[in-house]
């Protein structure tokens, strides 16, 4: 019966995950399905070039809430004692359901964004100080290079350094999954460096000024 009650708890991890944001907001507010335009991603960087700053930062929050609230769902759980490996793993277990709901979400026909807000919103749930500082180097990056997939890959890529080298953590469920993260961003992030490699990646530069903004409207309604 446990095993049927987690396994339920599971699913609902996934279908948190699943509520896509962008998506919804872009049809009930502008009438467009936001995977039809830009980047053709239902993630909060695509929100915030086709639907604006204010929509696209309400779809980064709730796409992060969605990785962080995933987690607590820890609660509806046997696995009630903290700071356990099983109690750890299975946050883990539904924080990557809620991320799976994401990038195939059963609402809008299983596309949905890449899941790194969401992933996000995990990580910072279960491990805050390692997150807080690849949150810092993704920002670095990404006032550097303009680009947010490069600046997503770094930060995933410094994550299990993170964990591992200066944090030490010991907890082996920790330090797998913090290099299975590197992994995944690299793998949800594949034609984004083959575009890198082929100097055609689009650089995010409606994120960083206003003219940049204006530039990148106006190239999408040209």
């Amino acid at each position: 019966m446990a095993i049927v009650y987690n396994v339920a708890v599971l699913i609902l991890a996934y279908l948190l995950g699943s509520i896509p944001t962008s998506v919804w907001l872009g049809k009930w507010f502008f009438g467009i399905d936001i995977r039809k335009h830009g980047s053709k991603n239902a993630g909060s960087t695509n929100a915030i070039r086709i639907l604006g700053w204010k929509v696209g930062l309400v779809v980064l929050a709730f796409d992060i809430f969605k990785g962080w609230l995933a987690v607590s769902l820890i609660h509806l759980t046997q696995f009630y004692i903290p700071e356990t490996g099983k109690y750890i793993t299975f946050q883990l277990m539904l924080g990557v359901a809620a991320i799976l709901g994401h990038i195939f979400p059963v609402y809008v026909g299983f596309r949905g964004g890449k899941g790194v807000a969401t992933l996000f919103g995990l990580v910072l749930a279960i491990n805050p100080e390692p997150t807080l500082i690849c949150a810092g180097i993704f920002v670095i990056t990404l006032i550097i290079t303009k680009y947010v997939s490069l600046s997503s890959m770094i930060a995933g890529f410094a994550f299990p350094v993170m964990v591992i080298f200066v944090f030490k953590e010991t907890t082996m469920s920790l330090v797998i999954f913090s290099l299975i993260i590197a992994v995944l961003l690299l793998f949800t992030h594949q034609k984004n460096l083959e575009r890198l490699l082929r100097h055609e990646e689009r650089k995010a530069n409606f994120l960083l000024s206003k003219r940049g903004k204006e530039r990148e409207r106006l190239r999408m309604t040209a």
